[in-house]
């Protein structure tokens, strides 16, 4: 059935690769040397530019930072709190050891005490997350089959909406799928927090089946793979279910699903200031609905800038295993991320990937706890030269930063680093790496829009200063 569905498509020439349209080829979609959007861009680009002598003088906040680089504030949240550094009465940013709340609860606590006790944690630090409190025992049981049954998409969505229209992104897809949705619901638009509850937990449910069958999808349509359909099943977690579902086997060891569980655990929450949340409190300011609300918070977290760099991370590995014929000849190893310094290896980023954060200065707290669950697996995996790496690439790149570039900051291992070597240890394809820190990271929105909309009350709407200066009109006649 499903071939079915997708020869009909590309006969149909919706997916139809290289195909003419409008006089352009949607090939790669790059234009020809001298074309229209060439020399476009070239008076795009200059009646854009803006002198930095402009934000210094009228004191712009560029990306929100202050000059020491701290965080403008904008707003108060009870829900997460990163703690990176102190600022001392000089208004000095003084770096200190990393730490992560949630709700007031150490996130390092939360996962020894469930890693202690033998259990997934992620559906407990969700309902933390949404409720301000930890669970007891029949509250946590009763969420989880709330949860559970939640997990099956509406009736036909599947064939409909994911398999039908397949995408080459499963980020895109994702956010498609969220604001189809709407649809399907029988009050979208009522604001009250009862409501927008019961649509943020059916979301939280649906979540790892979506990213499932839109990878699903992509693997078929775009890469010409076999299809693997499973239902999610009631009795699994979080963790479990998505292993289940994007396997071919379904199958999956309690090793491997309870360090995806605490890696969904780390990326639940990251306060309200990271782009995606903050973008999550933005629109829920403007009273839009559960789901426009939340594609665009996907829309954030796709960007490479914030939760793509896990992608970035992974693609670098690859790319050093292609260069390095041995990755435990350090020596070796230590040419290939000089060379990507220098702009001559990888993506030409000039960027050595999983390493510094806009808020943590000494550790990252999040790394700090994967590295301790990626030592593991990489024993039980046989993966112990892969780990080997990734310490040597966390200890000798802040130096070759100084030796290369003169840089001189310090640059602690981010989450990045560590959750790449666990999605590699785990077989979690490229694609997934960043819809996964979605489908953990929607509590967290979800718990920032209900706290938008119950206390922030008020249209988020910062100011821009226009320096265009004033222009006399010209008639079409008269102009070059």
């Amino acid at each position: 059935m499903f071939d079915f569905i997708f020869k009909k498509k590309a006969k149909g020439g919706q997916h139809k690769k290289n195909e003419q349209s409008d006089g352009f080829s949607n090939k790669s979609h790059k234009t020809a040397p001298n074309s229209f959007f060439d020399i476009a861009s070239q008076t795009l680009l200059k009646n854009n530019e803006i002198k930095n002598e402009l934000y210094l003088k009228h004191d712009v906040k560029r990306g929100l930072r202050n000059s020491n680089r701290t965080g403008v504030v904008v707003g108060l949240t009870r829900i997460g709190d990163v703690e990176g550094y102190e600022v001392n009465e000089k208004n000095e940013k003084i770096a200190i050891e990393g730490k992560l709340y949630y709700r007031g609860y150490d996130v390092e606590a939360l996962i020894n005490n469930c890693m202690a006790e033998n259990r997934f944690g992620f559906e407990e630090t969700s309902y933390l997350l949404l409720f301000g409190e930890l669970p007891n025992k029949k509250q946590l049981a009763e969420f989880n089959a709330l949860l559970s049954s939640k997990r099956d998409l509406p009736v036909g969505f599947n064939r409909d909406m994911i398999m039908a229209l397949p995408s080459p992104n499963v980020m895109n897809k994702l956010a498609r799928c969220v604001l189809a949705l709407y649809s399907y619901d029988s009050n979208p638009d009522d604001l009250s927090i009862p409501n927008v509850l019961r649509q943020s937990i059916e979301l939280m449910g649906y979540f790892p089946s979506l990213v499932s069958y839109a990878y699903q999808a992509k693997r078929a349509h775009y890469d010409k793979k076999s299809l693997h359909i499973r239902n999610p099943l009631p009795e699994l977690s979080t963790a479990e279910n998505i292993l289940r579902m994007i396997r071919s086997t379904g199958e999956f060891t309690e090793l491997e699903a309870k360090l995806l569980d605490a890696s969904l655990m780390l990326h639940a929450e990251h306060g309200g200031g990271n782009n995606s949340s903050f973008t999550t409190h933005v629109i829920s300011s403007s009273d839009s609905d559960t789901y426009s609300v939340i594609a665009a918070a996907i829309g954030s977290l796709k960007g490479p800038k914030h939760g793509g760099a896990n992608l970035a991370v992974l693609q670098m590995i690859s790319d050093l295993k292609r260069n390095v014929k041995d990755i435990t000849n350090h020596k070796e190893v230590e040419k290939y991320l000089i060379r990507v310094l220098k702009g001559e290896a990888n993506d030409g980023s000039g960027l050595i990937y999983g390493l510094g954060h806009a808020v943590y200065t000494i550790s990252d707290p999040r790394a700090a706890i994967l590295k301790k669950m990626a030592k593991e697996l990489a024993v039980d995996k046989d993966l112990v030269d892969d780990y080997m790496l990734c310490e040597f690439i966390e200890k000798r790149s802040p130096e070759l930063y100084r030796e290369v570039k003169g840089v001189s900051k310090a640059m602690p291992a981010n989450v990045d680093l560590y959750s790449g070597f666990v999605y590699n240890a785990l077989n979690i394809p490229l694609d997934i790496a960043t819809p996964l820190f979605a489908v953990a990271r929607l509590s967290g929105w979800c718990a920032h829009r209900m706290e938008e909309i119950s206390t922030g009350k008020r249209l988020i709407r910062p100011a821009y200063i226009c320096v265009q200066d004033h222009l006399n009109y010209i008639p079409i006649g008269k102009r070059k």
